[in-house]
């Protein structure tokens, strides 16, 4: 699917969900001196402008990042990021996946990326050129089957899809089974809207059946705006790091606590 542009989402609320949870678990494997990859399948441009009119037309920015920003600690990864993007491209700026990986990767790790719009690729590479990698413009599932298990073996695979493509809910459970027989070591880490007619609820019941001592994590809030469908936000984790349970219930209190009345 080609229609999707992820600058209309930069920033919501399913962002601050996958990309602190992102943040906090590179942060945790560089702790360790072992260099490690990151792939990502459905890269975007890596970098966007909150006030690019796409961005500011559905509001999910206003209804996200721009509350949940002081959620986090100074310390806390994500929060490191945001300074750091903040400090080097304005207030504005947010970073997608990409970008937070990069920020929160060393010189000895390798970073692939893949993504198929044309028009986000081209922005994709103009806005990571600084960090170096590997770009391909190609389908981000054909990527992970070919790289998998990839060198180094330590590292991480983030599936980010839009879902557009409605078949996405049958497949993702096959095929991740697939890539974790590929890559016993790898950390596959899939992010799953929570929409309205709760979709995603046989997909998460497959997966769970197929990789039973994965972690599952998922969040409420309200829609951005009257009629929007997505109520929420899920993880599923392969090969989670120590720890990540206790960070993924510090995320679940955030959210309870903010988003325990209407917004």
């Amino acid at each position: 699917m080609l229609s999707y542009q992820h600058i209309y989402h930069a920033g919501n609320l399913a962002d601050v969900h996958k990309h602190s949870a992102l943040a906090w678990v590179l942060s945790y494997m560089t702790q360790k001196d072992k260099p490690l990859s990151y792939l990502e399948t459905h890269a975007g441009r890596g970098l966007y402008d909150l006030q690019d009119a796409a961005a500011l037309k559905t509001g999910e920015a206003a209804k996200g990042i721009a509350i949940a920003q002081s959620w986090f600690p100074p310390d806390h990864p994500y929060a490191q990021v945001l300074a750091r993007i903040h400090a080097k491209h304005g207030p504005d700026a947010y970073p997608g996946s990409p970008l937070v990986a990069a920020e929160s990767l060393r010189p000895v790790d390798t970073l692939h990326l893949s993504e198929l719009h044309p028009q986000e690729f081209a922005a994709l590479k103009d806005n990571m050129a600084p960090y170096g990698g590997i770009f391909r413009q190609k389908d981000g599932w054909e990527m992970a089957m070919s790289l998998c298990p990839p060198e180094p073996r330590r590292g991480l695979l983030l599936i980010d899809p839009s879902f557009e493509v409605k078949s996405d809910y049958d497949t993702i459970p096959g095929t991740i089974a697939k890539l974790h027989r590929k890559w016993g070591v790898g950390v596959i880490m899939l992010w799953y809207p929570i929409l309205t007619d709760a979709p995603h609820k046989p997909m998460v019941k497959a997966l769970q059946a197929a990789i039973p001592q994965a972690v599952t994590h998922e969040v409420r809030f309200p829609p951005a705006r009257t009629g929007h469908r997505m109520v929420g936000s899920g993880l599923f984790v392969v090969n989670a790091p120590y720890g990540f349970v206790q960070e993924a219930a510090r995320l679940t209190s955030l959210f309870e606590e903010n988003f325990s009345h209407p917004m």
